[in-house]
Parts: structure tokens; sequence; C-alpha cells
């Protein structure tokens, strides 16, 4: 399989003081003479999900050359427990075995491998890491919630509208959920100058699974789903942000930007996909109005017709109406009537991140301008 994606932001989140259990070999050192054949690769271990991709760099991006994703539920019972279950750490380490086999396999050279909200706050996130590296070999770098908005920022940059006066960035993952204000009044400077235009950012303990341990996920009725917003407001109404982002909303030209399983959910629903597409749903624009109407059909249908349906499948029926709670209170918060829907996100960030670093791009107009001028030097002589 192969896909382009255009690239991002080019600034590397700075560190802080609350990245946490860093594990500094999980970002491999840059090497000289980076060539067009050089294979990146990102991985995203979350809450729920384990996703990898592998990627060369393009003329404008980078090409993916091959990618896995597996739902592990890796917090499943962290909530209650403290702790990540010895189930959910044998399918994720299951899951990571693949990940290292692709990477080997691809002969990739440089890599970062993260872990976000789960291995963040389980009182085993260490020991589980240990475990990682020496049945895997891959050594995975816990990075603070900070970190993890900037690198969806990252990811996402290129799917901004240029014209808006700001956008409210929202990632809905397993056990938190990130909001990144960027503030456009001054006009958009590009991808690459994004993070100067970030404006203020949270991370709330608000996740597809974590929500759904509390409230249940397989069967939501109206009234359980009203519950699961009012709980969603109460924390998003903290984001001392809030005001701005609403008065800002008030002035029009802002749109919300969604990167996240429940709203690529939300939008194959939306265009009928009888198996999900990510060429169609990355970069869709929707209006309030379909998704109030795929909400509402979702409660309606019931678990196993959620299963059912080619964009959820029975792994995520249990989860998405938790993630639909999460964006139902987003937009109740800031009623915004134009929403862009992103299936790009944290790896895809790491990839442009890497790849800017390692200065890929200036390489290669540098090798273009060179041939161009071999070229017109040859049809001279």
């Amino acid at each position: 399989m192969e896909s382009r994606v255009r690239q991002g932001s080019s600034e590397q989140p700075a560190g802080n003081r609350r990245d946490r259990r860093i594990r500094g070999k999980g970002v491999a050192s840059a090497e000289a003479g980076a060539g067009s054949d050089r294979l990146y690769a990102a991985l995203d271990l979350g809450t729920n999900n384990c996703r990898l991709l592998i990627a060369a760099p393009a003329r404008r991006g980078f090409r993916i050359v091959d990618a896995f994703s597996r739902i592990v539920r890796l917090g499943e019972g962290l909530g209650a427990s403290g702790s990540l279950s010895d189930e959910a750490v044998d399918r994720t380490i299951s899951a990571l075995s693949v990940c290292a086999d692709k990477m080997k396999a691809r002969g990739v050279s440089r890599r970062r491998m993260i872990a976000t909200q789960a291995c963040r706050i389980a009182s085993n996130g260490e020991e589980f890491l240990q475990r990682v590296e020496a049945e895997t070999g891959i050594q995975l770098e816990i990075i603070a919630p900070e970190t993890e908005a900037m690198l969806a920022i990252a990811g996402c940059s290129t799917l901004i509208d240029p014209q808006a006066s700001g956008v409210l960035v929202f990632d809905i993952g397993g056990g938190s959920t990130e909001l990144v204000w960027v503030d456009l009044s001054a006009g958009w400077r590009g991808p690459y100058r994004l993070h100067r235009q970030i404006d203020a950012w949270t991370s709330m303990p608000l996740g597809v699974v974590t929500l759904a341990e509390q409230f249940g996920g397989a069967h939501v009725t109206a009234e359980t789903f009203e519950r699961i917003v009012e709980h969603c407001q109460a924390l998003i109404s903290d984001f001392h942000a809030a005001a701005a982002i609403e008065k800002a909303m008030a002035g029009g030209g802002v749109h919300l930007l969604g990167t996240s399983g429940t709203v690529t959910t939300i939008a194959g629903v939306h265009l009928g996909l009888k198996r999900y597409d990510r060429s169609r749903v990355d970069g869709t624009w929707m209006v309030t109005e379909e998704v109030k109407n795929v909400t509402e059909r979702l409660i309606d249908m019931g678990y196993e017709a959620r299963a059912a349906n080619p964009c959820i499948g029975r792994e995520r029926a249990d989860l998405v109406l938790t993630g639909l709670a999460i964006f139902e209170a987003i937009r109740r918060r800031w009623p915004c009537e134009r929403i862009r829907v992103a299936d790009r996100g944290l790896r895809e960030g790491m990839l442009s991140l890497m790849m800017s670093e390692d200065r890929v791009w200036q390489r290669r107009r540098k090798r273009s301008r060179r041939r161009t001028r071999a070229a017109g030097e040859a049809g001279s002589a």
C-alpha cells in the first residue's frame, strides 16, 4: 500500500519537565547523507490503539510504504485498578512485535516511538516499557500531554483553512482529549510557523475507553448519552482559553479540526461508505447539521447495528458513542458551523518533524536546482 501526505509543521515540539520517564533511545539520531530511499517510522501507542507508519520522503511531503493499526485496549480497566492488566499488556506486546518486524523488514533507519495517556498514568508503566524493550526491542518514549497536542497539530496542519481567523483542533483519544486553539487573526503564516500561532492548549482526562468503562458503551440510550455529554462539559469548561475561543467564534471565520477515530467514523457514516476509505474521509468538510444527524442515527441504531457498520466494526462499536459525547460537548461549548475531518495525527506529525530535522526537503530542492542548472548548461553547450 502507498499513499502520499503533504508535509506539515517543521518545528519540533519542545520537551519539558512534564515529559516523564522519557526513553531517549526511542528517537534514533539523524544519520548523515539522508537519501531519497531512506525510510522513517512513527509508532503511536495510545490507550486504545497501536499504530505504525513507515514512510519515505517525497517531493511534497512523504510517501507511506507500510502501515499497521490494531486495537489493543492497553488502558482497559486502568481507571479502576490504576495499573495495566496482564491481558492488555500481552495484547499490546503482540501488536508491537508486528511493528518491530515490519520496521526490521523495511530497513527503517530513523524512527520515533511514543506512548501516551495509559502509560503516563499507569503505576506499572515503567515495568511495561522494560518488558516491551526486552521482548520486542522497541524503546518507547512516554510523551507529555503538551507534546502530544503539538504533534497532533504538526500532523494535520495542512488541513487548516488558511482563510480562517482561528481553528480549534481537538484530538479525542482512548484516555485523554487534547484541545489546541490556533489564533489566525493576524493572518495565516503557513504550516512551518504554525507553532507560533498556537495561543492555548489543554489535555483533559476524557477518553473513549475510560468513559465507556465509567458509563457503559455497548448499550447507550439518549439519556445516558446526555449524562456523558454533561460530564464532559464540566471538564471542558475549565479550559482557560474558553472565553477567548467563544469570542473569536462569535466573530465568524473559525472552524473545528478533529483528528481522531471519532471524527473519521462520523465522516465515514455520513458519506455512506460501504468500506472505510481514508482518501475520501481525510480532509472532508462537514457542517453542524450533518454531525447532528449522524450522532442521532448512531444512538438510535443500537450496538449490533453499529458493529455491523463497515466504518465502525465490532471492535469500536462500544466506544464510538463515548467519543461522540466528547465531540458533542466540544460543539456545545463552542458552536461552530464548519468542521474538518483529519485522518492523520501523531504519526504524521512525527514523520514530518523527523524529516524536517534531517532537512530532507531542503536537500531535495538543492538537488533539483543542480539538475536544472546542469540541464541548462548541457543544452547551451
